[in-house]
């Protein structure tokens, strides 16, 4: 019977051996652009990679993810890593080609190489040196490639947890930590606050009534509630901040009738939704105001062409550091790396939002590349972050 430090061993050296299929895979998924809802080529390439390394099975779903699984178990853990991207931007912003797959000295550069294609390779290897070497006979390791991220996070795990009734007790949220291991981050949500008025000629503006002037006196009041939000210890703080302005009006020389804003409300723990629709209640009542505030919807099809609208609410999740999840990725860490691992959290938004935020099923994060260069023209992963991450997806079962 293997001890655990020759099978630690072992995963590190059939992983080590598929350094340059790794690296061409990497580098294969950076040359297809796919940005949210045009993810149909890089789902393709990596049900083929899937495929070519053997995976029990492969398939997309109705939503356009693709899911592999490895091992048959009545045990499931799930890793995510969301295979869209946002846009380049403008070109003449980056050094090299974004969709090339430059790699220098080490690293591998392009739009995904960050956030967060280099997780998915990663994975797949990881599934690889399962098969190959025996283990974790007790589970079935589902590895999701996710769409739509980027455009709407979580909606791809709505899905597949409400439609294709996977059911894990585990979830490894793979963003980008720099290899550490997080256990949370802030929620988000996004609302609209509508004010209305009567339009009139601009020469006499006395005879109508100024919608946006009405939201002048509400943009101040969220401005100063910016100021007081609560303050967690772990989480930071929640802000809110308006972000965008449209008024309705028929034309520059008239009163305008209707104005809306748009709000990003970034929520720490012990905020949620009800709280932050009040809020701005208040803040509108305060300014003696009547408008409407609303969580407006996303419906965009996905690109297999579905629909699946959800609200514009992603919940705030965070796990405590002695919980069970957590504590069986630090023992994982501890033995793959012989080191004491940073236990820390994101600064941005994940599709845990939906896993462990609205369903509560336990997410532990850990995933290759720094998150300071996710949607960034310095956007890049090194080989070593590749082949690290896989050593400890391929081990942190027998911990769990």
């Amino acid at each position: 019977m293997r001890n655990e430090a020759e099978v630690i061993a072992q995963i590190k050296q059939e992983i080590a051996g598929h350094q340059e299929a790794m690296i061409k895979f990497m580098r294969d998924l950076i040359r297809i652009p796919s940005e949210s809802c045009q993810e149909k080529e890089v789902v393709q390439r990596i049900k083929a990679e899937m495929g070519k390394v053997g995976f029990t099975e492969a398939f997309v779903d109705g939503m356009g993810n693709i899911i592999g699984r490895v091992g048959s178990g009545e045990r499931v853990i799930a890793y995510d890593a969301h295979i869209d991207t946002v846009g380049i931007g403008d070109p003449d912003e980056w050094g090299w080609d974004p969709y090339e797959g430059k790699m220098e000295d080490g690293y591998i550069y392009g739009r995904g190489a960050t956030d967060q294609e280099a997780s998915m390779v990663s994975m797949v290897y990881a599934g690889k040196a399962i098969m190959d070497l025996g283990l974790h006979d007790e589970f079935s390791l589902y590895f999701v490639g996710s769409v739509q991220e980027e455009d709407c996070d979580g909606l791809c795990w709505q899905y597949i947890l409400n439609e294709e009734l996977i059911d894990p007790e585990l979830v490894v949220v793979t963003e980008p930590t720099n290899l550490n291991i997080y256990r949370g981050h802030r929620g988000r949500m996004e609302m609209q606050v509508i004010t209305e008025g009567v339009s009139c000629h601009g020469s006499a503006p006395e005879r109508g009534v100024n919608s946006l002037y009405k939201m002048a006196r509400i943009i101040s009041g969220i401005e100063k509630l910016n100021e007081r939000l609560k303050q967690d210890d772990f989480l930071g703080k929640g802000t809110i901040v308006a972000t965008h302005i449209t008024n309705e009006t028929p034309s520059l020389n008239a009163v305008p009738n209707k104005t809306l804003i748009h709000l990003d409300r970034r929520l720490t723990a012990g905020e949620d939704k009800e709280l932050a629709v009040n809020q701005i209640r208040e803040v509108t009542e305060a300014a003696g105001v009547e408008a409407k505030v609303e969580i407006p919807s996303y419906d965009t099809p996905s690109y297999t062409g579905l629909v699946y609208e959800t609200e514009k609410y992603y919940p705030t999740w965070v796990l405590e550091e002695d919980h069970p999840a957590i504590q069986s990725a630090v023992a994982a860490y501890q033995e793959v790396f012989q080191q004491e691992p940073l236990v820390d959290k994101w600064t941005f938004s994940t599709n845990g939002v939906s896993i462990m935020g609205r369903e509560g099923i336990p997410c532990v994060g850990f995933g290759p590349a720094n998150e300071i260069y996710a949607h960034t023209v310095n956007e890049k992963v090194s080989v070593e972050h590749l082949l690290k991450a896989a050593q400890f997806y391929a081990w942190l079962p027998a911990q769990v």
